[in-house]
């Protein structure tokens, strides 16, 4: 598996935000795009997805798996996200908010089976009947995560997600995502303004601003 950004650029209103830049992920890698406030690192994200608005335009191809994905709509793109906000339904236990990560067609046993060896694996064994409410930040945290790789995406994208954890969770939440990139052999687009929170081996790439 392999992600690629070939000559790409975004334009708002025919200016361009960055310079052209190309960028290329291999599986279980991160790739890390910084660059200063309003550069267009979550516009990125968002064209990756699928769902730019009409003001914005883009150059440059971006392919995952040799697949060119401005040919595919935002729901075939086989794309997880993971915000710096948890986004759980909180009128939902821990176990019927992980059931919407799982694909449709697997039976009941099935998806029991698979939300409780996620909770084991990230060290949540027996939350399944929890309130959200009654859970710590990380613990929720760690439950989005889940949610996100429970669907199987082909690529995960994360949009400044240890910007709102104190920096003793930070640090161990951080190690743990990537760790379960690297298992689920996935690749992974971070974007960040914090250098902490990009990996060593991470591909890198900082966006120069354009003035054109």
């Amino acid at each position: 598996m392999c992600f690629e950004l070939i000559n790409f650029q975004i334009k708002l209103n025919n200016k361009p935000l960055f310079k052209p830049f190309s960028l290329n992920i291999k599986a279980g890698q991160i790739g890390a795009i910084t660059g200063p406030s309003g550069s267009g690192k979550s516009t990125i994200l968002s064209d990756i997805l699928g769902i730019l608005t009409a003001n914005f335009s883009r150059s440059g191809s971006i392919l995952l798996n040799g697949k060119k994905m401005t040919d595919l709509p935002t729901e075939q793109r086989q794309i997880g996200i993971f915000f710096q906000d948890d986004l759980l339904f909180p009128h939902l236990n821990v176990f019927e908010n992980l059931v919407f990560g799982l694909p449709a067609a697997l039976s009941k046993k099935q998806k029991s089976q698979s939300i409780s060896e996620a909770l084991t694996h990230a060290g949540l064994q027996g939350f399944e009947k929890r309130d959200i409410a009654t859970l710590s930040g990380g613990q929720r945290a760690r439950i989005s995560l889940l949610r996100t790789l429970l669907s199987e995406p082909k690529l995960i994208l994360l949009d400044e997600p240890f910007s709102k954890l104190d920096e003793e969770l930070r640090d161990q939440f951080r190690n743990w995502v990537f760790n379960q990139i690297q298992q689920q052999n996935i690749p992974a687009v971070l974007v960040t303004h914090d250098i902490r929170d990009i990996p060593a081996s991470a591909v890198k790439t900082e966006l120069e601003v354009s003035y054109a």
